[in-house]
């Protein structure tokens, strides 16, 4: 059972940069193998594509995305992460990492002045 352990959730001003981790407690090996990404869900709203990553690096972005947000991950440590930056209140959302087929609890990313 793989089990995603998200942080780095918060509240932030705009204009603000902010940085969410993934970390895959039960991947083991197996996480080098594995594609992952990053999704959110705003108030109301259908839950959203941010970034995918697949085993060999190679990386996708949703629409509007790229640029402003950055997707990572270390093997070794089995995380992947995303990289916020120039956040708007438009931002707000809950934000997911998935890994495989597996999905993260979701933190919360709260973007106001």
């Amino acid at each position: 059972q793989v089990h995603l352990v998200e942080s780095g959730g918060g509240l932030v001003q705009p204009g603000d940069s902010l940085t969410l981790s993934c970390l895959c407690t039960d991947c083991g090996p197996m996480f080098r193998f594995a594609g992952m990404g990053w999704y959110r869900q705003a108030p109301g709203a259908q839950r959203e594509m941010i970034t995918n990553m697949s085993n060999d690096g190679t990386t996708t972005y949703g629409e509007l995305k790229k640029g402003r947000f950055i997707i990572s991950r270390d093997n070794s440590k089995h995380t992947t992460s995303l990289q916020m930056n120039a956040l708007t209140p438009e931002d707000t959302a809950v934000y997911y990492c998935i890994v495989g087929r597996d999905w993260g609890q979701g933190t919360q990313v709260t973007v106001s002045s």
